[in-house]
């Protein structure tokens, strides 16, 4: 007996197996005998569609969300669809896969499915169900009902109707929202419970899970996404920063002294428009001095001299402003500062290539794009010469930009965000989570670039250097699920029309740059609203979604509208933005306005751009910062705004935010404060430099034979742009009559000065 029982438990496996797979069968047939009684009465009671009732329902509890299951890798062996997109995989997943042990619909309660989500068996994701919920019931009567697959004649989901759509919402106050389900077969459901919600400012307004929306103590504008199924829906709502009657009254009485100053200006009309929705206030304008220096670091990224300071506040005349910013426009560091700002966006990268063979290539394309930027190209011009480069990349300079953006991933990306202001990186893998974007949207526009050719050149730490681009006879696209071949497409548009011997990027650079184009005009406008205001209408500024609406949409319609009716003229684009009151304002934020971060009742206040900065020191000290050019040095006195690539060196630029140039992104230039910049500023060798150099603006203050009033009234106006307060020159004075060593004390005035947020920001 004893001697059995060992050699039986030497045989388990086969055994095992065998036993395994017959009771399986057994079980199966079980299953079928059971469905076959129980799938009737179930469908007579309610059919529960696995598209648009077990889909949204995995959703909402997140089974399918990038952290779980939905993610590429799927969780444990469990792999769904991002958020559902793709009901037909799912079903296999949940049903067939694993030899259908997911599902048990001779007894439903027993399916993994249900055990797992109620954490009556182990689950990494925890508890999502509870036996008594509707939920549970839902998955219990569609696996009690036989699991049915997802049919052709089933219902399918049409559109998410959201009550209410706009509301304006008190501070403290609660909100209900309810959505409305339509499907095909023309029937409507109440999905509110079935929703997944989800607030863009949670400070202002927060949501739970069955879509109650509670707003705290912060004003402002916010939106609630409703999402079920593939259908978005957006709720838009105000809170005003004040419901107290007698403040209201003044809010409205100062608001009706602005609407008598603004006449026909659109910009400032709609802003006022949206304050008085807001109930703010819009701070006072600022004092000429602040505003020359902001208008002249934001349009040149210099600083203004002395004696342009002393002239712009002495000129009273109305027309100072508008004057000022056109003389701005005309000076040859506006073109050099917004090259430098669309070398980054074009991803002009040294960075990687040997520097000796490459720099020749980043320079003519900043100089191209600089060149472009001073002739006021119009803009659908310049993306289109970019879009549809070809021939040699030495002689044709927007031809560079397939240097570094070599890829059909990377055409999409960059395109799409640069031109479009749409991140469609998600669509490469899966439909995009918080907008309408497939993957045929995807491929569609990577079909656009798909007969581009390479020729010629040699190589350079692999990537070529001197290709000639050239359009191919032939080229296809595949979708990567479907297998279908894509024509190019429009980003959510047609298909484009392209014969064998036309160039598929001409029609789309025709349909992007047309003036019903949804995105082209949009984005710049709102680019150049951000540079200048400090935040975009829409922002992040290049994530355009209906899940990230516009702040302000009139104010954005009516800009974009104009920018292309107006032949896309980017200089008249600066001069209406500049030239708006919102503009003008102080940076200091008054009792009516305190929290304002978004509707631009005052101007928001930003660190220097890490050129600008490294600039602006240079300017103050009078000591040019030297730069290396691959074999040799690039001429004494280039500016940092200036540089062809990013791939110079210069530690203070790195320390400070200059971007690597790997995305389209402007987002990957980085302005927060860190402490490294902090130690920069302090242990800096090239600062250093400057403040000590024999030849430099320190060392000449020391001998200057004028009194130190003189002096240090002419320190202010140099390093920050304004006037000394009277304390501060008596404080200076006193500082500097101190001190034996006037060399050093002049150079310890001129850093307490350099190091002050006042000096470091644009304000």
């Amino acid at each position: 007996m004893f001697r059995f029982q060992r050699k039986a438990r030497r045989l388990p496996i086969r055994m095992t197996s065998a036993i395994s797979l017959l009771t399986c069968c057994i079980a199966s047939l079980l299953c079928e005998s059971a469905n076959s009684q129980n799938v009737q009465s179930a469908t007579e009671k309610t059919t529960v569609h696995f598209g648009t009732e077990i889909v949204p329902l995995l959703t909402r509890l997140g089974c399918n969300s990038g952290g779980c299951h939905g993610k590429a890798t799927g969780q444990n062996g469990f792999r769904l669809s991002l958020l559902g997109f793709e009901p037909g995989m799912d079903y296999d997943a949940i049903v067939r896969e694993g030899r259908g042990r997911r599902i048990f619909p001779a007894a439903p309660d027993q399916s993994l499915l249900l055990l797992k989500a109620t954490s009556q068996m182990p689950h990494g994701g925890g508890k999502r169900l509870d036996s008594n919920s509707t939920e549970y019931q839902m998955l219990f009567d569609w696996i009690a009902a036989g699991a049915l697959s997802p049919g052709k004649t089933d219902p399918t989901l049409q559109q998410i109707d959201l009550t209410p759509e706009t509301q304006v919402l008190t501070a403290g106050s609660t909100l209900q929202l309810s959505v409305r389900a339509r499907f095909s077969d023309n029937t409507y459901r109440d999905v509110t419970s079935m929703c997944v919600y989800q607030s863009n400012e949670p400070e202002i307004v927060s949501v739970d899970t069955n879509g109650l929306l509670t707003t705290g103590t912060q004003r402002g504008l916010a939106a609630v996404m409703a999402r079920f199924g593939d259908q978005i829906a957006t709720f838009h709502t105000v809170v005003p920063f004040t419901s107290d009657a007698s403040l209201l009254e003044v809010t409205d009485r100062k608001l009706n002294e602005l609407d008598k100053q603004f006449g026909n200006s659109t910009i400032d009309r709609l802003l006022l428009q949206q304050w008085r929705r807001l109930g703010i206030v819009p701070s006072e304008p600022a004092d000429d001095a602040t505003f020359l220096r902001r208008a002249t670091i934001d349009i040149c990224g210099t600083l203004p001299t002395i004696a342009e300071v002393n002239e712009y506040v002495a000129d009273q005349s109305p027309d100072r402003k508008e004057r000022l910013i056109q003389r701005l426009l005309n000076r040859p560091e506006y073109a050099s500062l917004f090259a430098l700002k669309w070398a980054d966006i074009l991803q002009n990268r040294g960075a990687g290539y040997s520097t000796s063979q490459q720099r020749a290539g980043t320079t003519l394309f900043a100089g191209w794009i600089r060149d472009s930027l001073a002739a006021n190209k119009p803009y659908d011009q310049f993306a289109t010469e970019i879009v549809t480069a070809t021939g040699s990349q030495s002689e044709n300079p927007p031809a560079i930009w397939y240097r570094t953006v070599r890829k059909p991933t990377e055409y999409v990306e960059s395109v799409a965000q640069a031109f479009l202001g749409v991140r469609i990186q998600c669509a490469q893998c899966h439909h995009h989570p918080a907008e309408r974007w497939s993957q045929a949207d995807y491929y569609g526009l990577a079909a656009v670039f798909s007969r581009v050719g390479r020729k010629g050149g040699f190589a350079d730490a692999e990537v070529p250097t001197d290709e000639i681009i050239f359009v191919k006879s032939s080229g296809k696209t595949v979708h990567p699920v479907t297998g279908e071949i894509l024509h190019p497409t429009a980003l959510g548009g047609r298909v484009l029309n392209a014969g064998p011997y036309d160039d598929p990027r001409a029609a789309f650079a025709h349909w992007m740059t047309a003036p019903d184009n949804p995105f082209f005009a949009r984005t710049m406008v709102n680019r150049m609203w951000a540079h200048f205001m400090g935040r975009g209408i829409i922002h992040p500024i290049d994530d355009a979604r209906s899940t990230n609406p516009p702040g302000n949409p009139e104010l954005l319609d009516a800009l974009a509208a104009d920018f292309a009716s107006g032949g896309y003229d980017v200089k008249k684009l600066i001069r209406q933005i500049t030239n708006s009151y919102a503009y003008g304002l102080q940076s200091e934020p008054v009792p009516g306005n305190a929290g304002d971060s978004q509707a631009f009742a005052r101007y928001y206040p930003r660190r220097l751009t890490a050129e600008v900065l490294l600039d602006a020191f240079s300017q103050v000290l009078e000591v040019p910062t030297v730069f290396s050019g691959g074999p040799g040095k690039l001429p004494l006195g280039t500016r940092a705004i200036e540089l062809p690539d990013e791939n110079i060196p210069a530690s203070f630029l790195d320390v400070f935010g200059r971007p690597g140039r790997m995305s389209a992104c402007e987002c990957e230039r980085v302005d927060a404060p860190a402490l490294t910049q902090a130690l920069e500023l302090v242990n800096s060798a090239e600062i250093h430099r400057k403040l000590t150099a024999s030849e430099g603006y320190a060392a000449r203050l020391a001998v200057d034979g004028r009194s130190h009033a003189e002096r240090a009234a002419d320190v202010f106006v140099k390093v920050l742009g304004r006037p000394a307060q009277p304390e501060e020159l008596e404080a200076a004075i006193s500082f500097l009559s101190g001190e034996s060593d006037q060399a050093e004390a002049y150079r310890s005035l001129l850093w307490s000065l350099l190091a002050t947020n006042e000096f470091m920001f644009n304000h």
